[in-house]
């Protein structure tokens, strides 16, 4: 798999870099290092004049600055690929740093990596705001990264029957090993978690349950160890509790859900779970 990292230079960056070395991947990836310098964000709308304004020599400091941070991002980067065992390349771009990222992440890539957070807003980076950006308009998935890389050992797995719930569940099958360093260990295990609406019907109930028993029996098959984890309630909140309480390493979502009719709104709950959860999340296209 080709997989992009976006990066800053901040630790969030390095975070990005050392969880696609930690993901347990059924094939070793090939990856990218982005590094975006956004010139453009340096003038603001008051400063379209900035000889007349007195402020060009003071952007042209600022300037020279962005390119020496990100060489030295980019000799960081080089160093950490190497140290992880990644085979793969650093690129330095220019340009809005949500809209390179996503052209460069349309280039064939199968997964893109990116800090929750990067520098502060006198680094123009600003990747909170960048992460919630590439969730909602990059062609390939985008695993968010919320901490520090740790073996992968619990997910949770956020489905509403939806075909982006389909695609969630084969990229997991296709891409993860179900077990860590071999199947002499542990089975990754997965709780598969649907929230159904509080309605007095009993048979809602009985659909979210043979929804998660349908996804769970496939990743079973596959050799996943499994927890089933049917819910009543709003599904952004019963993502993030269940998380909670089975200390998950990384939560797993579709991109898109069922929409209104089917009162899943896995789209919007997909960008509630990154913003809100304590751990990493990985949405899926």
């Amino acid at each position: 798999m080709k997989v992009l990292v976006a990066t800053d230079g901040s630790k969030y960056g390095r975070w990005a870099i050392e969880w696609v070395a930690q993901l347990p991947l059924a094939v070793k990836p090939v990856v990218r290092v982005l590094h975006v310098i956004d010139v453009a964000g340096l003038r603001a709308p008051f400063m379209v004049q900035p000889v007349i304004a007195g402020t060009e020599r003071y952007i042209q400091q600022e300037i020279k600055r962005m390119e020496d941070s990100a060489k030295s991002a980019k000799k960081e980067s080089s160093a950490l690929l190497s140290s992880l065992g990644l085979s793969g390349t650093v690129t330095i771009d220019r340009g809005s740093v949500a809209p390179t990222i996503v052209r460069h992440a349309g280039r064939g890539v199968g997964m893109l990596a990116v800090g929750s957070r990067g520098l502060d807003a006198l680094d123009r980076f600003m990747l909170g705001s960048v992460s919630t950006d590439v969730i909602h308009h990059a062609a390939c998935s985008v695993l968010v990264v919320k901490e520090a890389a740790r073996p992968l050992k619990q997910i949770v797995l956020a489905i509403d029957g939806s075909p982006a719930s389909d695609k969630a569940v084969r990229f997991l099958v296709r891409n993860v090993a179900p077990q860590i360093n071999g199947p002499e260990e542990e089975p990754v295990n997965v709780v598969v978690v649907h929230a159904m609406p509080f309605l007095k019907y009993p048979e809602v109930r009985e659909a979210g349950k043979a929804i998660v028993q349908r996804y769970a029996d496939k990743l079973a098959k596959a050799g996943f160890q499994i927890q089933e984890a049917p819910k009543l309630g709003k599904p952004a909140e019963e993502i993030l509790k269940v998380a909670k309480q089975h200390k998950a390493d990384l939560i797993v979502t579709g991109a898109k859900g069922l929409g209104a009719i089917g009162r899943a709104l896995l789209g919007s709950v997909s960008t509630r779970v990154v913003q809100h959860s304590a751990c990493s999340v990985l949405v899926v296209r």
